[in-house]
């Protein structure tokens, strides 16, 4: 299969499952497991480098830094999203925020398995290889923390490009299958057999 989306939905597809961020319940649900897999993620990052043992000097500057690099985060991961997106399909792309997620999607076309995939997954794999890239270069214990603090908290802000992933990985496995993903909604259309 050579297209990476449909601008139309093809005949004989069924709409299969839909996840909305905008769902009071979803949203519920996700940040519940986004906050479970940051509290694991920090615990576990705490334990391994144990920043405690060691003083922490420039306490507020260095919070104002951390504080700006998550917000920072969060707009270069929808982002990574988005440039995965137009090299795929060079479709408009729509970013937005709502109470409960951050968003990029494409909402006039339906993408293809692999397509989605690889736009699912990008922010995850580029900012997770920096975060822990930078952890294991920096030498100040609390510094180290701090790159693992934010690898934690962004790996959490990934629930819902991760359930869409599981998904794809383990109930949607034909490459058939489409997305359409308008950023805080993506419903998956599977062809009927």
């Amino acid at each position: 299969m050579d297209k990476n989306f449909e601008k139309e939905l093809p005949a004989g597809y069924r709409e299969a499952y839909s996840i909305d961020a905008k769902n009071k319940k979803t949203a519920l649900i996700m940040s519940l497991a986004a906050l479970l897999i940051t509290a694991v993620l920090v615990v576990g990052a705490w334990l391994i480098v144990r920043p405690y043992e060691h003083s922490m000097h420039h306490f507020v500057a260095r919070s104002l830094i951390l504080l700006t690099v998550l917000i920072s985060n969060v707009i270069l991961h929808e982002l990574v999203h988005g440039l995965a997106y137009k090299l795929l399909t060079g479709q408009k792309l729509t970013f937005g925020i709502t109470f409960s997620a951050a968003y990029c999607g494409v909402p006039d076309i339906f993408v293809y398995r692999r397509t989605a995939l690889i736009s699912l997954l990008a922010p995850f794999t580029v900012f997770s290889v920096l975060f822990i890239a930078l952890a294991l270069v920096l030498r100040d214990p609390w510094s180290k923390f701090e790159a693992l603090l934010v690898f934690a908290i962004h790996a959490g802000g990934c629930i819902g490009d991760l359930y869409d992933t599981f998904l794809y990985l383990f109930k949607f496995r034909d490459p058939r299958t489409l997305m359409r993903d308008t950023g805080p909604k993506q419903t998956f259309w599977l062809p009927e057999e």
